[in-house]
C-alpha cells in the first residue's frame, strides 16, 4: 500500500498568477525584509525569509480584518463566541495564502526571488495549543465560521508552551517543551488596551445591596488577536487568546524594600496561568492551576463579550445598551466541552452582582445564551472539581452553583415526588468523602442546547444525562487489535515466505488523540500505559523492519511528534484509515473524516463518525467489523473474560505470548508485563472481543486491494459522499439549530474597493 513521497517543488507558475500581483508580493517581501527584519539578502537566514513572506501575506489580511469588524458594528448581527481551552491551529501561512487567493502569486514571487516555498513553509512553528480532536475541531470551526460569514470569535489561552514535542529515544517517548513562541509569532497582534482584571481567592460578603466578592487577588488578562480568514470572501474573523500578566503592584504591598526582588520574582505565580497547556484532553486532573486556567479564560472573555454587547459603534467604549433583555438575541456562547463551564456561574455573577438583574431573569438569559458540546463519555475525563478547591479559589461561584443546584433539585423533586435516588443522580453536587461539582451536569442544566460531536455520541450523552449514572472504571489507555496484528502479519509471512502478501507500511502516531492509521491513544506525560504502548510499537517495528524474511512486505513506522503539519502530509498518502475504537468510547474522531475526504478507505468499528460515514457512503464501501454499542453493553452485563479469547484463538495467543516472553524486548524480558496484564485482566476496552472480526476484516482489505479497479470504485464513492463531513456543513447546522443565525454568502468588499 502506498506511502507518502515528498518532492520539493520549485516550478514556476508564471501565467497563472497576475504579474502585477507577483510584483506587488516581491516588493512587499523586500520591504519587510529591509524595514521589519532589518536584513538584506547578504545576511538574511531562511527564517528571515519566512517572516518576510508571513508579514507580506499578513498585510493582505489587515485591511480585510479591519473592514470585517467595521461591517459587524454597522450591521450589528448576533455574535457567536466559541470558548475553548484548546485551539490546535497548526501552521497559518499556507492556509492564509489559499483563503486569500494569494497562493499562485506568492509561489511565483518566491520562485523569482530564488527561494523555495516549501522550505519556507517548513520553518513555521505549529501553533500546538491543543491535544488533538477537541482542539483541532475548534480550529476547523473557526475557519468555517469565517467562510460562512458568521460574526464569530474564538476565545482561549495563549499558552507559552503548547503540546509537548515528542522525541523517541531508544523506543521510548521523551517530552520536550514546545517553545513555539521562541522566534515570535508574525500572525498575532497584542492588544494591551483591552487588558482586563481577573479575580481569584478572597471572601464573599452578603449585604443589603447584594453579594460582594472582596479581598481578591488580581491577575491581568492580556489579549492577543489572530486573524482567521474565510475562504475567498474577504471576511477575517478574530481568535482572541489571553495571556496572564501580573499587575504592577502584585504582592509588592506585602513586602518591604529589602524583599523587592522576591516580590517581583513572585509575579511568576500569576503569569504561570498561561504558561503551559495541560497535555491531555481525555483525563481529568483536579489541579488548582487547571481550574485557574479555566476561570481565567472565562472571566476575561465574558467581560469582553459584555463590553462589545454594550457598545454599538466601531471603536466605541461608551455603553449604548444598558438592558440585558436582548442579550441572548445578540450573543451566543458555545462551550467546547466542560472546560469553559464556569461561563454559566460567571455570567450569573455578572448579571446578578454587577448588573443587578433579578435572579430568575438572569438565569433565563444565561440558559438562552449558552450551549454545550460534550466530547467524551469516558468517566475519567469528566470534570468533577472538589468543593473545597472552589471554596478557596472561587468562593462566590460556589455560592452561585449551590443556588443553581438547589433550584434545579426543587424542580426535579416537583416532577418526581419522593424519588430521592433521582435527586442524588441529577445533582450538580456529588456527595461523599470529598464533595465534588459535576461540571457536565452544570453545563446541561445551564444550556439551552446540548450535543455530542457525532450522532451516536449524542445518543449516548442523552442516555447518560437521563440516567445520570457514570460507572468508574480503571486505566484510560487503549491498546488496539492492530498492535497484535503487526506481530501476526509478520508471523504469517515468516511461516509461508513464498506466499503472495499485500505489502503494507503501517504508520502509527501516538502523541495526541489525533490518530493516524491506528486507533487513537493518549500518550501524555505520566501515562505509564500509553508510554508502554509506544515502546511496544517501536519495539515491534525494530524487529519486523530488520527481519530478512519479512523484507519489504511489512514495515512499521512510528511517526515521531505527530502534529497538524505532519498530518497534512500523512493523511493524503494513506490508503487505509484504521478507526478501531471499541464501540461507544470514541466521541467522534476528526481523523477518520479527513482520511475519507482524502481517499483512504476506512476499516473501523461502528463508533463515532464511522456510523454516519457508513450511512453516507454505504457500509459496503467501508470495512466494518466488531461489536456494536448494544453488544458492548451485553458483554458488560455478561462479564468480559479476556482469557476465553486467548485460549480460543491460537494466533492471538501466540501474539500475546511473544509480547509477554520478551521476544520484542530480549534485553528486558519483563518490559511489557504491564501491557499483557492490562490486556488479560484489566482491559476495559475489551480488545480481544473484537480481535477475530478485525483479522477477518483485514483479509477482506487485502483481497480488495489486489483488485485496483474495485478498490478505486470504493475510494471514489467515499470521496463523493464525504461532503457531509465538511465543518462548513456542521457549522451551518450549529448556526441554524443552536445559535439562531443564518450563514451569509455576502462578500465584504476588499480593501481596495471604496466603502459605500
Amino acid at each position: 500500500m502506498a506511502v507518502a513521497i515528498h518532492i520539493s517543488c520549485v516550478i514556476s507558475v508564471r501565467g497563472i498568477a497576475g504579474l502585477g500581483d507577483v510584483a506587488e508580493v516581491r516588493k512587499s517581501f523586500n520591504r519587510h525584509l529591509h524595514f521589519t527584519l532589518v536584513k538584506d539578502r547578504n545576511v538574511a537566514t531562511p527564517r528571515d525569509y519566512f517572516f518576510a513572506l508571513a508579514h507580506t501575506v499578513r498585510d493582505h489580511l489587515v485591511g480585510r480584518w479591519i473592514r470585517t469588524q467595521q461591517h459587524y458594528y454597522e450591521r450589528d448581527p448576533k455574535r457567536i463566541y466559541y470558548l475553548s481551552l484548546e485551539f490546535y491551529m497548526g501552521r497559518t501561512l499556507q492556509n492564509t495564502m489559499v483563503n486569500l487567493g494569494l497562493q499562485n502569486a506568492c509561489d511565483e514571487a518566491i520562485y523569482q526571488l530564488g527561494l523555495d516555498m516549501e522550505e519556507l513553509e517548513e520553518i513555521e512553528e505549529d501553533a500546538g495549543l491543543g491535544n488533538g480532536g477537541l482542539g483541532r475541531l475548534a480550529a476547523c470551526f473557526l475557519d468555517s465560521m469565517a467562510t460562512l460569514g458568521l460574526a464569530a470569535y474564538g476565545y482561549g489561552i495563549r499558552y507559552e508552551f503548547g503540546i509537548f514535542n515528542q522525541k523517541i529515544v531508544n523506543g521510548w517517548q521523551v517530552e520536550e517543551a514546545d517553545d513555539w513562541l521562541r522566534y515570535g509569532n508574525p500572525w498575532e497582534k497584542a492588544r494591551p488596551e483591552y487588558m482586563l482584571p481577573v479575580h481569584f481567592y478572597g471572601r464573599v460578603q452578603h449585604t443589603p445591596e447584594g453579594a460582594k466578592w472582596l479581598d481578591t487577588q488580581v491577575v491581568l488578562a492580556m489579549p492577543y488577536d489572530t486573524p482567521v480568514p474565510g475562504y475567498k470572501n474577504n471576511t477575517v474573523n478574530t481568535m482572541r487568546l489571553w495571556s496572564a500578566k501580573a499587575p504592577n503592584d502584585f504582592k509588592l504591598q506585602d513586602f518591604n524594600v529589602g524583599d523587592y526582588i522576591e516580590a517581583v520574582l513572585d509575579r511568576n505565580l500569576a503569569e504561570n496561568i498561561s504558561r503551559v497547556l495541560y497535555p491531555n484532553d481525555n483525563f481529568f486532573e483536579g489541579k488548582e492551576l487547571r481550574l485557574k486556567q479555566e476561570y481565567f479564560v472565562v472571566a476575561a472573555t465574558l467581560q469582553d463579550i459584555i463590553r462589545r454587547f454594550k457598545s454599538s459603534k466601531f471603536g466605541c467604549r461608551d455603553p449604548v445598551r444598558t438592558s440585558f433583555e436582548t442579550f441572548p438575541d445578540k450573543v451566543a456562547i458555545q462551550l467546547n466541552d466542560t472546560h469553559p463551564a464556569l461561563s454559566i456561574p460567571e455570567l450569573m455573577r455578572i448579571l446578578v452582582d454587577v448588573e443587578k438583574v433579578d435572579w430568575d431573569k438572569a438565569w433565563e438569559i444565561t440558559k438562552k445564551t449558552c450551549a454545550y458540546t460534550n466530547h467524551t463519555v469516558l468517566p475519567e475525563a469528566l470534570e468533577r472539581w472538589p468543593v473545597s478547591m472552589f471554596e478557596k479559589l472561587l468562593p462566590r461561584h460556589l455560592d452561585i452553583i449551590y443556588a443553581i443546584n438547589q433550584r434545579h433539585l426543587d424542580h426535579v423533586a416537583a416532577l418526581f415526588p419522593g424519588d430521592v435516588d433521582r435527586l442524588r443522580r441529577m445533582s450538580v453536587i456529588e456527595e461523599g468523602d470529598c464533595k465534588r461539582i459535576n461540571m457536565a451536569h452544570l453545563c446541561v442544566i445551564g444550556s439551552h442546547a446540548v450535543n455530542g460531536v457525532a450522532r451516536i455520541h449524542s445518543e449516548i450523552v442523552k442516555q447518560s444525562v437521563k440516567s445520570r449514572r457514570f460507572v468508574h472504571v480503571g486505566c484510560s489507555c487503549l491498546l488496539t487489535p492492530s498492535q497484535c496484528l503487526l506481530n501476526l502479519y509478520a508471523h504469517r509471512i515468516k511461516k509461508d515466505p513464498g506466499k503472495a502478501f499485500v505489502p503494507r507500511t503501517v504508520m502509527i502516531g501516538g502523541k495526541t488523540q489525533y490518530g493516524v492509521t491506528s486507533s487513537s491513544f493518549q500518550a501524555a506525560p505520566g501515562y505509564h500505559m500509553a508510554k508502554m504502548i509506544i515502546k511496544l510499537v517501536t519495539s515491534i517495528g525494530n524487529v519486523v523492519n530488520h527481519d530478512p524474511v519479512v523484507g519489504d512486505r511489512l514495515k512499521v513506522i512510528f511517526l515521531e511528534n505527530y502534529r497538524v503539519s505532519l498530518a497534512e502530509k500523512v493523511i493524503p498518502a494513506a490508503d487505509l484509515s484504521q478507526q478501531i475504537s471499541t464501540a461507544g468510547t470514541e466521541a467522534s474522531g476528526t481523523g477518520n473524516m479527513k482520511f475519507m475526504l482524502n481517499g483512504a478507505l476506512t476499516i473501523g468499528t461502528m463508533d463515532g463518525a464511522n456510523v454516519e460515514m457508513a450511512e453516507e457512503a454505504g457500509a459496503e464501501n467501508l470495512f466494518i467489523f466488531g461489536l456494536r454499542v448494544e453488544d458492548v453493553e451485553a458483554l458488560d452485563r455478561k462479564g468480559y473474560n479476556a482469557r476465553e479469547y486467548y485460549e480460543r484463538l491460537p494466533e492471538l495467543r501466540q501474539a500475546v505470548d511473544q509480547i509477554s516472553s520478551g521476544f520484542f524486548s530480549p534485553k528486558d524480558p519483563d518490559c511489557f508485563r504491564d501491557v499483557v496484564n492490562m490486556l488479560m485482566y484489566h482491559d476495559r476496552f475489551k480488545v480481544f472481543a473484537d480481535y477475530d472480526a478485525y483479522i477477518q476484516c483485514q483479509a477482506q482489505v487485502d483481497q480488495l486491494y489486489r483488485n485496483p479497479k474495485e478498490w478505486t470504485k470504493k475510494v471514489i464513492r467515499n470521496i463523493a459522499c464525504s461532503g457531509k463531513f465538511s465543518s462548513d456543513r456542521t457549522i451551518t447546522e450549529y448556526a441554524r439549530e443552536i445559535w439562531g443565525v443564518e450563514p451569509s454568502d455576502l462578500q465584504i468588499p476588499p480593501p481596495n474597493v471604496p466603502r459605500d
